[in-house]
């Protein structure tokens, strides 16, 4: 049975930072394990193959929801199984989230998490092409950049949305008005940069870091109230690792709550009905789960523009893909949207509600466990969500078999709040599509379709042809009260030497993508385990 100082489960955003920060200590011993394999896939490099990495159960999981919507419609929602996790898979897109969500953090009594806390985290992080400023790191481990721009569909979007009163950005991050420019990105010369290759790969040849690849954290091993290691399987075969410091769980807001309910710390009624013990009463291990809803809105093209003519056929594809071998450069070196933007639903609001994303290209019907198609016609989407929901869905084992499906209830759209934005989001994205000089760009919006217009037609439509926003968080979140999971330092209450440090600690939701906050909060997590030792 191995020993160490650190048991660090889940090699995504969280858990690379973590094995970075805590083997600087020469003096302590380090494990972090993961439950895919190594980030050798050709296709991690490549920013565009992300949508060929996305379906592949070699490189992501396929967690399916319960039924919902009218027409009782099972999501898979996905996750990445490589060093790296999700930032392996993903589409690359860098926010930080508005300094609002931070200084709430701290409001609910989380102290050390406002945004004057957290924006030296983000500077030290950070290597911004765009180089540094007051709100802007350069240097760091973590490299993202913008594209240069010139295209002339992106170049009508981007006039079309300063029509409507938003703020051409170079740089996404630096404000939090409404807004629109192309997408920061982790990406540098072509490349993604995923967290295992930003913090983990320069320190893999540390002595007192080991690495331990294709093994599956089943449970916490509890003994006296102190987490003091963790059982597993690797390739098939049972393994136990001890920890003689602290066992921090970074597996995400899925995988999280599930371990957590399968050491036997959760809600004595999910722990009864799967058949397991109950150690450590906490209401609310799985619970308080919010998720974007993203509608996708998609339309066609005048002209034969944009990259459907590239990336929707064979002949197409290799084009690009020759383009990108030689370049670095074109459609497949570029993030999952190439515009970013953020704007207020209605007047009156202190700061943006809501977000988009526009890519100059569309897809096909999705299929769950298939790579992502693009359309042969031309086309142009959008991904468009309230930013901060307030309806909750919750994550539940139902058996004590660590193999047993979860039962995952989205909670989508279960308040008026939530309901009433969510139109108002959809309504904004088609004015942006309806002013010039986008709009002469447009032939006709093919999803939902123009036919989509009350509150509750475009709510149904966002339930049948949308997505999750692959941004869960709040199962295992953070707060001052005996019920909240973990407390402001990330320890689980009720098990001494157990920690959490991803996006289930989050009780309220960042107001963008989760990549780069989910890193940061793992770097500031650092801080207070090392202050701790």
């Amino acid at each position: 049975m191995a020993q160490f100082d650190y048991v660090i489960v889940g090699a995504g955003p969280a858990g690379c930072v973590l094995a970075n920060r805590l083997s600087a200590d020469a003096g302590a011993s380090v494990l972090l394990v993961e439950a895919g394999g190594a980030d050798t896939s050709p296709l991690i490099a490549v920013p565009r193959g992300f949508g060929e990495l996305l379906g592949d159960p070699a490189t992501a999981w396929h967690y399916p929801t319960r039924p919902f919507g009218p027409a009782q419609r099972v999501e898979y929602w996905v996750r990445g199984k490589t060093l790296g996790g999700s930032s392996s898979v993903n589409g690359m897109v860098y926010n930080r989230g508005q300094r609002a969500d931070y200084d709430a953090l701290a409001a609910l009594g989380n102290p050390g998490w406002g945004w004057d806390d957290m924006l030296p985290v983000f500077r030290t992080i950070e290597d911004n092409a765009l180089g540094a400023s007051e709100l802007r790191g350069a240097g760091g481990p973590l490299q993202v950049s913008t594209s240069d721009g010139g295209d002339p569909l992106l170049e009508d979007v981007i006039t079309a949305g300063t029509e409507l009163g938003w703020q051409r950005a170079q740089d996404l991050n630096e404000a939090d008005e409404e807004r629109i420019g192309y997408t920061i990105a982790t990406i540098r010369d072509g490349r993604r940069v995923s967290a295992a290759g930003a913090f983990l790969h320069p320190v893999m040849d540390r002595p007192n870091l080991t690495v331990a690849l294709r093994t599956s954290v089943d449970r916490v091993v509890l003994e006296g109230g102190r987490a003091v290691g963790v059982q597993g399987r690797q390739d098939g075969q049972s393994v136990e690792y001890r920890a003689s410091r602290e066992v921090i769980l970074s597996s995400g807001a899925l995988a999280t709550p599930k371990i957590l309910q399968l050491s036997g710390i959760g809600d004595q009624a999910t722990l009864a009905a799967a058949g397991v013990g109950i150690v450590v009463d906490s209401p609310n291990v799985g619970a308080r789960m919010r998720e974007h809803r993203a509608f996708l809105m998609q339309f066609r093209l005048t002209e034969d523009i944009g990259y459907n003519r590239l990336l929707g056929t064979p002949e197409g594809l290799e084009q690009a893909q020759a383009e990108y071998r030689a370049t670095r450069g074109g459609p497949m070196g570029a993030p999952s949207s190439d515009i970013g933007g953020f704007f207020k639903t209605r007047a009156g609001l202190d700061r943006p509600d809501g977000q988009l994303q526009i890519a100059p290209y569309s897809l096909l019907p999705h299929q769950p466990g298939k790579a992502i198609e693009i359309e042969q016609e031309p086309g142009i989407m959008c991904i468009a969500y309230m930013l901060r929901p307030d309806s909750e869905g919750s994550v539940r084992i139902t058996s004590a078999d660590p193999d047993a499906p979860l039962d995952i209830d989205p909670g989508y759209f279960a308040t008026e709040h939530d309901r009433t934005t969510s139109a108002e989001v959809l309504r904004a994205v088609r004015r942006l599509f309806s002013t010039a000089p986008l709009s002469e760009r447009i032939s006709h919006e093919t999803v939902p379709g123009q036919e989509v217009r009350t509150d509750q037609e475009i709510i149904d439509a966002g339930l049948a042809t949308g997505s999750c926003g692959y941004h869960a968080i709040g199962t295992a979140a953070m707060g001052p009260d005996d019920e909240d999971v973990v407390d402001s330092r990330l320890r689980v209450r009720g098990a001494a030497g157990l920690r959490v440090v991803d996006a289930s600690v989050l009780p309220v939701m960042i107001s963008g993508n989760l990549n780069g906050p989910v890193s940061a909060l793992a770097w500031r997590a650092a801080d207070f385990i090392l202050g701790e030792a």
